[in-house]
C-alpha cells in the first residue's frame, strides 16, 4: 500500500503527536509499505525547523516532505506549498492519514481525498476530550461548520488511541466509524540506564535524592498546579525528593508554574531541565524513582508508556486515558485530580519501595505485550486494508476485532 501521513508539524516541542506520527509511519513503512508524511517546517509558534523543504528526508524508510510554513502561530499551520502538495499528490496514495483536527492541513486534507476518493483516517490527538473541546469554543465552532464536522462525516474511520477517549469524543462531535490503535514504543530504541549517573552530573543539585520526574510540554493541562503543591506537602516531611520538571515551554507557562514553586517553598528541591533528547532522556528515566502526570486531559499519554518501559512505576491521574491498562496492570497507582490523593499516591510508593519496583516491572511487561510499535503497526496495516476496502469489509474487521 502507498500510505499518507498529514500533520502540521513534526517538531519535538508539539510532545506525543509529532513523535507518533513519525514512529507510527516508520513503524508501518518497516512491513514492506510506501510510506510519506507532508508536513511543515514550523518548530513551535515562532521557529523554523532547520529542514530542507525543497526535497523529501528519507527517515528510517519513511519520505518526510517539509514545506514552508507561511504562519508560524495562529491557525497552525497555513502553508501554500503543503495546499499544493496535497492537491497534487492525494491521488497517489491507496489512504490517507491525519492528525489533529481544528488546522489548516486538515481542511485540505479532507476536500481533496473527496475529490479524489481517497479514504482518510482522522487521529485527533485529543482535540475532541471534552476538557479540551470546550477551549475557544467559538472559534472552533466556526472551523467545524467551515470544513471540520464535513471532515468527520466522510472519514473512512476516526483513529482513537483508548476505549476512553472514543467515549469521551462521543460528547463532543459527531462521527462514524471509530477505531482504537494505541500508541508504541520502540523498545529496541527505548534502554535507560543508571550506570553513568550521566542525568544527576549533568544537575549536581539533585544529589543523591529520589527524583519524582515529570516528562510532557510544560501546559495548562498538565496538572502542574496539583504536582508542585502535592510536591510540597511530602517535602515537609522528609528531605530525600527532588521534582524534575522536564519539557519544552512552548506558551510561557513555566512563569506560573516557577510562581507556584516559589509560593511553596521548593526551589532548591526542583530543577527545570528543559527538553530532554537521546542519552539523556533516557538517563533521566534511568536515574528516576517515580514518573507523574497528574494531568486533566490525556489522549493517551505516550510519556507513560516512556516511563513504563523504562521500569519506572507512575502516578497518574484518571483524565490520563491510558489509566484502565496501568491500573489493570498494577504498573502504578491512579488517583483524581486532587493535591491530597496525588501526593500520597506518590508518598506511599517512597515508603514501600518494593512495591515500587514490583510496579515498575510490571510496567514493563504490560509495554512488551501491548505497545511495542512493531505489533500496533500489524493492527494499523490491518485496519487500512479492511478501510481501503470499503465499508462491508470494515465492519466485518470490527467484528474480528472485538
Amino acid at each position: 500500500m502507498k500510505i499518507l501521513h498529514v500533520i502540521s508539524s513534526l517538531a519535538p516541542v508539539h510532545g506525543g503527536p509529532s513523535k507518533a506520527c513519525l514512529e507510527m509511519a516508520q513503524a508501518v513503512a518497516a512491513r514492506g509499505h510506501h510510506v510519506e508524511i507532508f508536513t511543515t517546517d514550523q518548530d513551535g509558534p515562532k521557529g523554523r525547523m532547520h529542514v530542507p523543504t525543497d526535497r523529501p528526508v528519507h527517515l528510517n524508510g519513511v519520505d518526510v516532505h517539509y514545506f514552508r510554513a507561511n504562519t508560524l502561530s495562529g491557525w497552525q499551520c497555513t502553508s501554500v506549498a503543503l495546499w499544493r502538495a496535497l492537491r497534487g499528490r492525494i491521488p497517489d496514495f491507496d489512504i490517507v492519514h491525519s492528525h489533529s483536527l481544528h488546522l489548516f492541513h486538515s481542511a485540505v486534507m479532507g476536500h481533496y481525498c473527496r475529490k479524489y476518493d481517497v479514504p482518510y483516517l482522522m487521529r485527533p490527538c485529543g482535540s475532541m476530550d471534552p476538557y479540551i473541546f470546550n477551549r475557544h469554543r467559538y472559534r472552533k465552532l466556526l472551523l467545524e461548520w467551515l470544513f471540520e464536522r464535513r471532515n468527520l462525516k466522510h472519514a473512512a474511520a476516526v483513529n482513537f488511541t483508548t476505549d476512553q477517549e472514543m467515549t469521551l469524543a462521543r460528547k463532543s462531535l459527531h462521527f462514524g466509524k471509530g477505531i482504537v490503535v494505541p500508541l508504541g514504543l520502540q523498545l529496541h530504541d527505548h534502554r535507560p540506564t543508571t550506570e553513568s549517573n550521566l542525568f544527576r552530573q549533568t544537575f549536581p543539585n539533585i544529589g543523591g535524592k529520589k527524583i519524582i520526574l515529570f516528562l510532557g510540554r510544560i501546559n495548562f493541562k498538565k496538572g502542574l498546579d496539583i504536582l508542585v503543591p502535592a510536591i510540597a506537602r511530602i517535602a515537609a516531611n522528609r528531605d530525600d525528593i527532588h521534582l524534575v520538571l522536564a519539557g519544552p515551554d512552548t506558551d510561557g507557562y513555566g512563569k506560573q508554574v516557577r510562581k507556584w514553586i516559589d509560593a511553596e517553598g521548593i526551589n532548591e528541591i526542583t530543577t527545570f531541565v528543559g527538553m530532554l533528547h537521546g542519552e539523556m532522556k533516557m538517563a533521566a528515566l534511568g536515574e528516576s524513582y517515580v514518573f507523574v502526570l497528574p494531568s486533566y486531559s490525556e489522549n493517551f499519554g505516550i510519556a507513560v508508556i516512556e516511563a513504563m518501559g523504562s521500569g519506572l512505576p507512575v502516578v497518574i491521574s484518571d483524565q490520563v486515558n491510558i489509566w484502565p491498562a496501568v491500573a489493570e496492570a498494577k504498573a502504578g497507582i491512579v488517583t483524581q485530580c486532587d493535591v491530597l490523593k496525588f501526593s500520597d499516591a506518590i508518598n506511599d510508593l517512597i515508603e514501600q519501595p518494593h512495591s515500587a519496583e514490583e510496579m515498575g516491572r510490571c510496567g514493563q511487561l504490560l509495554v512488551s505485550e501491548a505497545y511495542s510499535w512493531p505489533r500496533i503497526a500489524g493492527v494499523l496495516e490491518q485496519n487500512y486494508r479492511c478501510l481501503q476496502a470499503g465499508p462491508a469489509i470494515a465492519n466485518d474487521l470490527d467484528q474480528r476485532l472485538t
